[in-house]
């Protein structure tokens, strides 16, 4: 079982992770911004991933400290989860629907960090939820992970239907390049490392 256990306190923060990538998708999450919490809940759930989140912020300044908290000690945890990576499929890309919504979300677990997030939304905010922090939370999870993470919005106008495909489809896209594939021989590299 590829697990991890994460927590990273500062002044701003204070963040619990608890991951078993190949879960049966159950979910524990709190971090005081509903919102954030159902996303999570859904990546988790479309995932399979077993996570347990408990984020404690500045919540009194904005949800900005702790969404991107959790960016950080989330990537940590599937990095540290992930362990040397043998045998994985590396690459998926992954379309979910919601309503009028359609967004793509393509995943290399690389180990080059990067994003190119294209998703315009029309609302400052959802629920308490700042809608800026959707891209912020995308870039410390796939920089700390160490992944290559591409977003996009094909059509769409709702902000939270927006957001909920692009946690579902993140969640998914995961699972599916995070699978082991018997066929793949050691590090799914001609570099031999990832």
């Amino acid at each position: 079982m590829r697990k991890a256990e994460v927590k990273k306190k500062t002044k701003e923060t204070d963040i619990y992770v608890e991951l078993n990538i190949d879960g049966k998708g159950n979910y524990d999450i709190a971090t005081g911004i509903g919102f954030f919490d159902h996303m999570l809940s859904l990546f988790a759930k479309h995932g399979l991933f077993d996570l347990k989140v408990v984020a404690k912020g500045d919540l009194e300044v904005d949800t900005h400290h702790t969404v991107e908290d959790v960016g950080i000690v989330l990537g940590n945890a599937f990095l540290k989860a992930a362990g040397d990576k043998k045998s994985i499929k590396r690459f998926s890309t992954f379309y979910v629907p919601m309503d009028e919504a359609l967004v793509r979300v393509s995943v290399d677990i690389s180990g080059r960090p990067f994003l190119y997030c294209d998703l315009p939304l029309k609302a400052e905010r959802v629920g308490n939820f700042e809608t800026e922090n959707v891209e912020e939370f995308l870039r410390a999870f796939a920089y700390n992970f160490g992944i290559t993470l591409h977003v996009e919005l094909l059509h769409g106008s709702n902000s939270h239907h927006i957001i909920e495909a692009t946690f579902k489809a993140l969640g998914r896209a995961l699972d599916e390049a995070l699978r082991i594939d018997e066929r793949v021989e050691g590090i799914p590299s001609t570099k031999g490392i990832l």
